[in-house]
């Protein structure tokens, strides 16, 4: 991990009405071209993403997205995009042409407050109008002399209205064991795992015991039981791939605290109670029944994928019903989540704890049931329970 992934920066995006400048001012917060401009409405289409280190922040993505009040062809595709781009977003920028706030801007305020996100006005091209509101900053998005005072009056508001999980988040596991204790992780490397690397969570929680002065012993699964047996005293957590849940559980003394990555990733990144709670829909799940698989990265399957083809396996196993099993990719989540009784996203790793947040309430209000890998594999294995001790449902 050379940079922060995107997954763990704060996401802010950069909408208004077309032409307001929203490229223009992008590219003046980087000090790079990163977004292409022009006078004709519409140039922006896919959403363009820019990662930065903006200090005190920290790492931080700008979302450069397809302006309000798009009336071609293409306009309502382009529109999806910025839809999309909301779901993630942490912070929304608004740029306006001077302080005017017509529809177009009216409609981005309601939808940022429908929400739940901070909204922080921009008031661009001061020097052609006459800007009379102080509730936002005034910007001549096109004068790169003025890149610092604009970061600055930006970075102060951006502090003010930062969620407060993104400047005190809580540990992926440093809360769960004490300092100086020692941590198990059992990590398969098996064909799914990138070459020379170990996958994001995984290093994500080697960090996350090392910045909580916890001891780390790395092992694969078929060494696990010996370094167990050969340690003076034993350790206070150990963690494991989903994948290999029940034999962690069944080699694993029941006075030891165990859990998975992934179970970790589903506390970290969204709401774990909810995801066991949607578990319970698994035992209910009856012919016919429709089941979401939702994989938030667009990696090319596998031949035994985990949510291609071994979670389906175990679900259709565990259950003996004949459901039916859609999956999708990336942003992508669907629309009309209601023909489902149960979703099952993947840990998240490559996206951001508001989209996965968002995911949750978007099941909730079309009254579907929502888990993740970690949480319904070991519901599957029949051993949710005891990878559930190390928290306080």
């Amino acid at each position: 991990m050379q940079s922060a992934p995107k997954s763990l920066r704060l996401h802010i995006a950069i909408v208004g009405r077309v032409n307001s400048g929203k490229s223009s001012l992008l590219n003046l917060l980087t000090g790079q071209q990163a977004a292409i401009t022009s006078e004709l409405a519409g140039t922006t289409t896919d959403v363009v993403e820019k990662a930065q280190e903006l200090h005190p922040l920290g790492p931080v993505l700008w979302l450069d997205t397809a302006g309000f009040g798009d009336d071609s062809v293409l306009g309502d595709k382009r529109m999806e995009k910025t839809y999309r781009a909301l779901e993630r977003a942490d912070i929304v920028v608004l740029v306006c042409l001077g302080d005017t706030i017509g529809e177009p801007e009216e409609k981005i305020i309601n939808l940022a407050k429908e929400k739940n996100i901070p909204l922080i006005k921009i008031y661009n091209q001061a020097d052609k109008y006459d800007i009379t509101a102080t509730d936002g900053i005034k910007v001549n998005a096109t004068d790169l002399s003025s890149r610092d005072r604009v970061l600055n009056e930006l970075k102060a508001q951006l502090i003010k209205v930062c969620p407060e999980d993104f400047l005190n988040s809580q540990p992926l596991l440093g809360d769960l064991a004490p300092a100086n204790s020692t941590v198990i992780m059992i990590i398969p490397l098996d064909y799914e795992a990138p070459k020379g690397r170990l996958i994001m969570p995984q290093v994500q929680a080697i960090r996350d015991c090392l910045d909580h002065n916890q001891n780390i012993i790395a092992v694969k699964e078929d060494n696990y039981i010996n370094i167990l047996n050969n340690l003076k005293n034993k350790p206070d957590l150990v963690i494991c791939d989903s994948q290999i849940v029940d034999r962690m559980v069944k080699e694993t003394p029941p006075e030891i605290k165990c859990t998975t990555f992934s179970i970790l990733m589903a506390r970290f990144k969204g709401d774990l109670a909810k995801m066991v709670h949607g578990a319970q829909m698994i035992s209910k799940l009856q012919d016919g029944d429709k089941v979401l698989i939702a994989e938030s990265c667009t990696h090319h399957a596998a031949e035994d994928d985990i949510g291609k083809v071994k979670i389906p396996n175990w679900l259709l196993k565990k259950t003996g019903k004949q459901l039916q099993i859609d999956h999708v990719s990336g942003c992508d989540f669907g629309t009309d989540l209601s023909r489902y009784k149960l979703v099952i996203q993947c840990g998240g790793c490559n996206i951001n704890r508001r989209e996965i947040l968002s995911r949750i309430y978007k099941c909730e209000h079309a009254g579907v049931a929502i888990t993740n890998y970690g949480v319904c594999i070991s519901e599957l294995k029949g051993v949710l329970n005891r990878v559930l001790e190390p928290f306080n449902l």
